[in-house]
């Protein structure tokens, strides 16, 4: 296979001809979670049929025949790579080894239209609280079963909370399904699937542990994708970059102190709050008087106390027959039904309600070569890295190149890679996420504080007080700040490898939704902005969370309350009603695509308030017949590192005009549709873009001209996405200490051309979005924001 990205021995992502690449993408689509048919988004109250496993999710996260208009929006948006989601119930919902290919075929045929449209993608597995019928997205309805749970008991025992299943779906409480973590459902099948074999013995399905069944049923479904997709020598070659194991795995019961207590280290707190051993008693029908939280702006704070009565409803299966005869079971005659599996191994006593071992979850002596406690570290170093050890040979398996992405435990110290003895892969990419919390969980963008939360699940502070943050610009440091560190984190433990975020992103139904109603998205553009910086500070691949198509101002995401999508089809609407449903396409230049002032420029436009050109206005440039920047004639402005003055994209007038249907339904576009460099003839030493001023920066170190390469003169080409979002021709100019640029309206490319050793260009835009960083809540009244 040919290789598009390699990994040079820095960590570095680079082409074949060791140009470097910066992957920066999306999530498509949030609309994967869930079934196309029937559609069932989280809000629906939740019917006969909804644990019926003849869903379908051919479809999902959009029809095929939509597919070219999402991603040629993505595309103009300047995105280069797709974190593509799909879940394991998507592939497997009939039953074990019973596989969807209908779904497969679907998949491959959108996979082929990312390629289409030029972009990588990369395969994500994708599981939220583990599935749909706990609360959450993933793993098929019969895993439940294998583990001996009975789904349609979650609520009644508080198992997990299902907005489908909440006897009012709108008003589900915003956020409270990441609680189901913490819950009896996750907390069963996380232990199992990464650590059965020790924790449940006794829980053999037919003839293994069923730690090893769900493994390798999961991986066994992975596989099976992984080979459709590889028939397809296209694809495999240019489109489908690599493979990452599970989204977001989670620990379970593993490492647990003490079960009679919540764990310090259980940050997210809210609504009622029990203990896993309070967990236990309920999923035994027991009535359990728990604490219940409330989120604030300082984090989780108790506020009483809540009673849940079960009513001797169990959370376990009172009878295997009926399942096992469906799914061709057998289990083993120590695993009893209707009964806590935990009872079962001697951590409690279900007719007396006495804890026996509260620290069995913690406690390694009891197994060889674990040590004497179980704790974050063993989680991650044995359990989770025994699994993505697994995952990676099943990789390997398909095919040797395709990149593996190491995604550990959120927010957790990744695996010792460097150090472990039986590790030799080189095509490794280390993908933490990360968001930030106070903003995600309160939907709220504030400006005066905010913490250091890496740095405080770190221990880098003797007092959680001295992670705080106040004002605006060093909260904006203070993200920067943790994502350098998980950078430095990943180097360390993963080893020279890139670092790509596979998921960051915003809230955008904040402050009670006030941007929907006013059309005034500035707290988000601050929030997201802020994000950018981070990443751009950082130097990192990412792609934000999440694309999804069927977005809408009510329910958002159409699942659990969650409302990130960059694209809104409530907002395309506005935009069009405005225009009376006129819109402009985005090509309209010249046949090669490079802009010319005797050419018709594509439509661009300011902000929201959408302000466009109109080609009727078009004049004679200030340099000549081509706007193509060229080589100055002043003597010695092409010598290395010597500035060349700044040069405008063009010179003409304005008017108002329908926006490009590229910008229709985006969200804070002034904050993620900017520039950023794709490839760099050498090494990329810092970029950014400052929202507040319009001006982009680029550093690099060019590399030589080699004997192979391309080169004019001694010029190496550096690429650069430049949307005429921030760029409008008549109000851009462009400088650079060497070389010539050249660029294309169509694909939104500049060119620049350069010497070897270091390097730098800056664009200067039009200012869309004007915004004072607060430093301190003292002059938080002299700040100011508008959109242009």
């Amino acid at each position: 296979m040919s290789l598009q990205l390699l990994i040079d021995e820095t960590g570095n992502f680079t082409d074949p001809s060791g140009k470097a690449v910066i992957l920066r993408g999306i999530n498509v689509a949030a609309d994967a979670k869930l079934p196309a048919k029937p559609f069932t988004p989280s809000q629906q109250k939740a019917g006969d049929d909804f644990y019926d496993t003849t869903v379908s999710f051919v479809g999902s996260p959009f029809p095929l025949e939509e597919a070219d208009e999402h991603f040629a929006r993505i595309k103009a948006w300047g995105f280069n790579t797709i974190r593509y989601i799909y879940t394991w119930e998507a592939l497997e919902h009939e039953g074990p080894g019973v596989y969807d290919e209908e779904f497969i075929d679907y998949t491959i045929a959108v996979l082929r239209k990312i390629g289409e449209h030029g972009m990588f993608a990369f395969m994500d597995p994708h599981q939220d609280v583990w599935s749909r019928f706990t609360g959450g997205s993933g793993a098929p309805l019969w895993t439940l079963y294998a583990a001996g749970l009975d789904p349609r008991h979650c609520m009644t025992t508080h198992s997990a909370l299902v907005q489908n299943l909440w006897d009012n779906p709108s008003k589900f409480p915003k956020m409270i399904w990441s609680t189901n973590y913490q819950k009896l459902a996750c907390q069963v099948m996380f232990t199992l699937f990464f650590a059965g074999n020790h924790f449940a013995p006794k829980c053999i399905i037919n003839g293994v542990n069923v730690q090893d069944y769900l493994q390798g049923s999961f991986l066994a479904a992975k596989r099976h994708l992984a080979e459709r997709i590889a028939v397809d020598q296209h694809l495999v070659e240019n489109v489908v970059i690599g493979w990452e194991s599970v989204n977001e795995p989670n620990h379970g019961l593993i490492g647990y102190e003490n079960i009679h207590a919540i764990p310090d280290s259980q940050k997210l707190r809210l609504g009622p709050t029990p203990t896993a051993f309070e967990c236990m008693r309920m999923g035994m029908g027991e009535t359990v008087e728990v604490d219940n939280y409330e989120f604030g702006p300082f984090g989780a704070t108790k506020n009483g106390t809540v009673v849940i009565e079960p009513k001797g409803t169990l959370a376990w299966l009172k009878d295997f027959s009926e399942c096992d005869k469906i799914y061709g079971w057998t289990r083993g005659p120590e695993w009893l039904p209707g009964m806590c599996i935990w009872a079962q191994h001697g951590v409690w006593e279900p007719k007396t309600g006495k804890l026996l071992k509260p620290t069995y979850f913690n406690d390694g002596h009891s197994f060889h070569g674990i040590g004497s406690k179980i704790d974050e570290e063993v989680w991650v170093n044995k359990y989770f890295l025994g699994y993505w050890l697994a995952f990676l040979a099943t990789i390997r398996q398909v095919n040797k190149d395709w990149l593996v992405l190491m995604q550990a435990p959120v927010m957790q110290v990744p695996p010792d890679l460097v150090n472990h003895p039986e590790f030799n892969d080189k095509r490794i990419v280390y993908s933490p996420h990360y968001y930030d919390g106070l903003t995600l969980m309160n939907k709220k963008w504030n400006r005066l504080y905010n913490v250091d939360v890496v740095g405080i699940l770190r221990g880098k502070y003797p007092s959680i007080v001295l992670g705080l943050r106040v004002g605006e610009s060093a909260i904006r440091n203070c993200l920067r700040d943790q994502l350098r560190f998980l950078r430095k984190e990943g180097l360390a433990k993963i080893g020279n490898f890139p670092c790509l975020i596979s998921e960051i992103g915003i809230p955008y139904d904040m402050d009670d939704k006030y941007a929907y109603r006013t059309g005034d998205y500035s707290q988000q553009i601050r929030a997201l902005d802020a994000n950018q910086y981070a990443l751009e500070g950082s130097k990192l691949h990412y792609t934000l969370w999440v694309y999804t198509a069927s977005n809408n101002h009510k329910w958002g995401d159409n699942w659990n309350g969650e409302d990130l999508s960059l694209y809104s089809k409530d907002d395309a609407a506005k935009q069009l009603q405005k225009y009376g449903g006129a819109t402009q396409t985005l090509t309209n230049g010249s046949a090669d695509g490079s802009q010319s002032s005797e050419e018709t420029p594509p439509p661009t436009y300011t902000s929201y308030a959408s302000y466009y050109l109109d080609s009727s206005y078009l004049g004679k440039t200030s340099i000549g017949k081509s706007i193509k920047g060229r080589v100055s004639s002043i003597k010695g402005a092409i010598r290395r590192r010597n500035k060349t003055a700044a040069v405008p994209l063009s010179s003409h007038g304005d008017a108002f005009k329908p926006p490009p249907e590229y910008v229709l339904g985006a969200r804070a576009g002034e904050a993620f549709i900017r520039p950023c460099p794709q490839v760099i003839s050498g090494k990329l030493d810092s970029y950014g873009f400052d929202l507040q001023k319009s001006v982009f920066t680029l550093k690099i170190k060019g590399a030589a001209c080699g004997e192979n390469d391309k080169c004019e003169g001694k010029l190496l080409p550096t690429t650069i996405y430049l949307p005429h979002y921030h760029f409008l021709q008549w109000a851009t100019g462009v400088s650079t200490s060497s070389g010539k640029w050249e660029y294309d309206e169509n694909t939104q490319i500049l060119t620049w051309w350069h010497y070897e050793g270091p390097q730098q260009l800056q664009v200067k835009g039009n200012i869309r979005f004007i915004t004072d960083y607060i430093d301190t809540a003292n002059n938080l009244s002299s700040s100011q924001c508008r959109s242009q």
